[in-house]
Formats: structure tokens, C-alpha cells, sequence
């Protein structure tokens, strides 16, 4: 049953062929620019503004199942109509389909937390293109999004890279104390998906870590873990920021979660410093 993953060479894309290769599953993966370094997958460029790009390349492939982990911005020809491109030539096949989106989708304009009932009402560009993505749904009756959070990894991603930057003070900017989100790490969110992938899931699912932190508690974490000075991180209120964004998002995932068998970890559990076990880590980190 062979799996493609769209956006294979980008950070989570690149977790989910390497999870899904450790495992034996034949895997071919898309790249915009230049393929992954994962061995035994099968790489092709894909071009998501193309409809022939998309179309030929689900014909070369014929997959089982999509998993769409493309990621272009606010660019709404990427990150809205590309998947609307990739649904359309899934349904025609008899593809099954996975959207990931985001909790940009919401506004935080209701009280937090937000269920996969909740209705999307974005207010940045990026939240409105995802938002238009998980059209996805309507056109395809194969098709499931999965909404996550802030995704972490072990250094590689763009919230780690920052901390480090503003630590260092070689970036301009501050850490949110009341931009709240739900952190998941790369490698739990790529089993999750690929449980999802798994077992024939449709409708809308959350993959949020267990655990809400706002960005300024988050860089704490990631700073404590890599031996940073924490006192560094320059801290401000969103609210009084000329920024765009919602402030309190996090996502309610229980539901999703009682059908994996993937904990999705919290962010006290996969932030540990250095040289300390999880348990032993996420005890020291809640206790001060």
C-alpha cells in the first residue's frame, strides 16, 4: 500500500518518510525545490499551483493515501488551492486524502479550548489559506484534516531556531506571554498521521500536545533544554503588538487522542534538558 507524502523534504515531511520508511511501508514523497535525504523513497517534484504537475504526479504514483504536509506560507496558491488541486485528483482516483492544517484556522476570539466541532474564523492571511484548504472535506468524501499546533523538534524547527536567535541577540523581537498554543513534537504528529493514514479516518481530527504554553513558556522550555540563558528571551503581550494573530487557540485533541495510540506528548515531556531522562526532566521543569 503505498503512501505519498507531499512535502516530503520539508521538516515534517521529512519525519514522515522517515517514520514511514522505518516501517517498511512503500513510500514515495514530493519536494518543490530539491528531494529529501531519506533513502529507499521515491521522489518526485511537484509544483502544488500546476494542476498538471498534481494530476500527473497522482497518476505516477497511485497511492493508497495522500498526506498533504506541503508547507507554502500565506501563499494562496500553495496552501489553498494546491490541496484543493491534490483533493480533486485523489477523489477521482478513489485516493484516500489527509489534509494537515492548523490552528490558525481560529480567530481566539471565543473562549479557548476548540474541538474539532468548532468552525474555522481565521484572521491572518496563512489561517485564511489553511482554512480554505480544509475545503478539502467538501470534495472529497475520503478525505480527512488534521489541525496541530506549534510543531518542535530536536533543534531543526523554526520556534527552536528562534529561541536561539533572540537568546544570542542576533534576532529582533519578543516571546508572546499571551499567545497561547499547544505545542506537539515532529515525531508524535508524524505517528499520529500516519495512524490516521492508517486506519481509514475521515472527518476532522487535532493533534495538539497535551499541554498549553504560551510562546514565552515555550522558549523557556527550549532554552533550558539547550543550555540557554532563559533571562535573554525578550518578552511582550501580542495584544499590544502591530502583529496579526489570534491569542488563545489551543486545541482540544482528546477526542482524537483516544483513537491513537500515539500520545501526543506536552511540551513539559519532550522539552527535557539535556542528560535527563523525560520523567526525571518533565518533573524538574514543573516543580520550579
Amino acid at each position: 500500500m503505498t503512501l505519498l507524502i507531499v512535502g516530503g523534504s520539508g521538516f515534517l515531511g521529512t519525519e514522515l518518510v522517515r517514520q514511514a520508511v522505518s516501517v517498511g511501508r512503500p513510500t514515495a514523497a514530493t519536494y518543490a525545490t530539491r528531494p529529501g535525504s531519506v533513502p529507499g523513497v521515491t521522489w518526485r517534484s511537484l509544483d502544488l499551483r500546476d494542476p498538471g504537475s498534481v494530476e500527473a504526479v497522482v497518476a505516477e504514483v497511485n497511492p493508497r493515501v495522500i498526506v498533504n504536509a506541503s508547507s507554502g506560507g500565506a501563499d494562496w496558491a500553495v496552501t489553498a488551492e494546491g490541496p484543493v488541486r491534490l483533493a480533486i485528483a485523489a477523489a477521482k482516483a478513489g485516493i484516500r486524502m489527509i489534509q494537515v492544517s492548523t490552528d490558525a484556522v481560529f480567530s481566539g476570539k471565543r473562549p479557548a479550548p476548540y474541538d474539532e466541532h468548532c468552525r474555522p474564523d481565521p484572521i491572518t492571511p496563512y489561517g485564511a489559506a489553511k482554512a480554505a484548504a480544509e475545503t478539502v472535506l467538501l470534495l472529497h468524501p475520503d478525505a480527512a484534516v488534521a489541525r496541530t499546533s506549534l510543531i518542535i523538534g530536536d533543534g531543526q524547527s523554526e520556534h527552536e531556531r528562534a529561541v536561539h536567535e533572540l537568546a544570542a541577540g542576533t534576532r529582533d523581537g519578543v516571546l508572546f506571554t499571551d499567545d497561547v498554543r499547544c505545542p506537539v513534537h515532529a515525531s508524535d504528529l508524524a505517528a499520529a498521521l500516519l495512524e490516521l493514514a492508517s486506519g481509514g479516518a475521515t472527518g476532522v481530527h487535532h493533534l495538539g500536545g497535551n499541554q498549553a504554553l504560551s510562546r514565552h513558556e515555550l522558549g523557556v522550555l527550549i532554552a533550558r533544554r539547550d543550555g540557554l540563558d532563559a533571562s535573554r528571551l525578550p518578552t511582550g503581550l501580542r495584544a499590544d503588538s502591530t502583529l496579526p494573530g489570534p491569542l488563545d487557540i489551543r486545541l482540544d485533541s482528546r477526542s482524537t487522542q483516544r483513537k491513537l495510540r500515539t500520545t501526543l506528548r506536552g511540551a513539559h515531556q519532550f522539552l527535557v534538558p539535556h542528560g535527563l531522562n523525560a520523567a526525571a526532566g518533565a518533573d524538574d521543569v514543573a516543580g520550579q
